[in-house]
């Protein structure tokens, strides 16, 4: 952790900024247009792992402060910098940092940007994140790999058996299976889907996007609605067996399943990791054995945009834009901002500049030049409008 601090005054709000500076793996390498870890700035973008999740706009923070210090000598605001370094494994060990220094890491309202924007030059502010609850399947076999000539068909497949459970997790339409995964789901509030439903997002972005021939999710809801307030089953990694080039005749000794299950207020990571661990016994196919090692997890968050906090954001995204915000809840997870919440009783403002298109978590990351000049004159905003408060 990476703390900074101004001379804080009585009668001053507190501001804490919070962003991390680890990253995702950079993997497949060769699938990158210049070294992921050597910046470069081409067609009006920063591209590098980290540009936008989350070095580029913390980096914008750190230069909108700077800027406000050399033109006016000092802050509006008493302003604490958080920075951490395991927000991708789920910031393992800020919870108890947070504890331990709950006096000094006091605030009003904690601003954070590691989020995005719906569509370019569309101000956004996110008051809500889904939690998650991740997990690998572990299912064995026989002791040791097999010839699968001398053995195939006298013994399970432990990759055909985790692909037989994985198939268990959803029904034709998109939906859960796993028995009461959605007992606790909080329905959408009737303003949400009005402000949603102007939010200028398509099905036809969301095409273009990923590169998907077509959409897909739970039946009954909208794509932004599966995104921002629906909870999802994924599978994030299957392997077992030969991978290598041409043909091995084998038959694997196990396999290995990774599972991401994005939650929705009011999911509980633990119980939901319970109800999977009892789904994938319960449908455990004859012939292997099914380990669940659980994995990191965090709640999911939910704040009101119309607090006063949220009204100054609005007020600065506005300033910054030159158009009015959208509110939206983001279909990611940042697991310490509930934890904030628990600790510190803070909210977070969440205000988005990374786009769609960013390519977050995946080879050819990029930050459009635009979007970081922005960040550092709504930093600046945002403590001018807390400040005026």
């Amino acid at each position: 952790m990476v703390v900074a601090r101004n001379a804080h005054r009585p009668g001053r709000p507190t501001v804490l900024v919070y962003g991390h500076y680890d990253v995702q793996p950079v993997d497949p390498l060769d699938l990158w247009a210049s070294p992921p870890f050597e910046p470069v700035v081409r067609d009006g973008r920063i591209w590098a792992r980290g540009a936008t999740d989350n070095k580029g706009q913390m980096l914008a923070h750190v230069l909108g402060i700077g800027e406000m210090l050399g033109r006016e000598g000092q802050l509006p605001v008493n302003l604490i910098l958080l920075f951490e370094g395991e927000e991708e494994i789920g910031s393992v060990h800020l919870g108890d940092f947070l504890n331990a220094r709950r006096s000094e890491l006091a605030c009003d309202i904690i601003a954070v940007s590691d989020t995005g924007m719906v569509a370019p030059g569309v101000p956004t502010l996110g008051y809500g994140l889904r939690g998650i609850a991740c997990c690998e399947l572990v299912v064995r076999g026989p002791a040791g790999d097999l010839h699968s000539g001398v053995y195939g068909g006298a013994v399970m497949n432990p990759v055909t058996a985790a692909a037989r459970l994985v198939a268990t997790l959803h029904d034709a339409d998109g939906r859960v299976r796993i028995a009461g995964f959605y007992d606790d789901v909080r329905p959408l509030a009737g303003w949400e889907t009005e402000a949603w439903a102007r939010v200028p997002a398509s099905d036809d972005d969301f095409l273009r996007q990923t590169g998907s021939p077509s959409l897909f999710g739970e039946a009954g809801f909208t794509t932004l609605e599966r995104l921002w307030s629906r909870p999802t089953a994924e599978v994030n990694g299957l392997g077992g067996g030969y991978q290598g080039e041409g043909s091995k005749t084998v038959l694997p000794s196990q396999a290995v399943v990774k599972l991401s299950f994005r939650l929705v207020p009011d999911q509980d990571p633990a119980d939901i990791l319970r109800k999977v661990k009892a789904h994938c016994h319960a449908h455990r196919p004859a012939g292997v054995a099914v380990e669940v090692v659980e994995g990191h997890s965090g709640d999911p968050y939910l704040a009101d945009p119309q607090s006063s906090h949220g009204k100054a954001a609005q007020r600065a995204l506005r300033r910054t834009f030159g158009r009015e915000p959208v509110l939206i809840r983001e279909g990611g997870s940042i697991p310490i901002i509930n934890t904030f919440k628990q600790v510190l009783g803070a909210d977070s403002l969440m205000l988005g500049l990374a786009l769609p298109d960013c390519r977050i978590h995946a080879p050819n990351e990029n930050f459009t030049v635009e979007n970081f000049e922005a960040g550092i004159r709504l930093n600046q905003a945002l403590l001018e409008e807390i400040a005026g408060e």
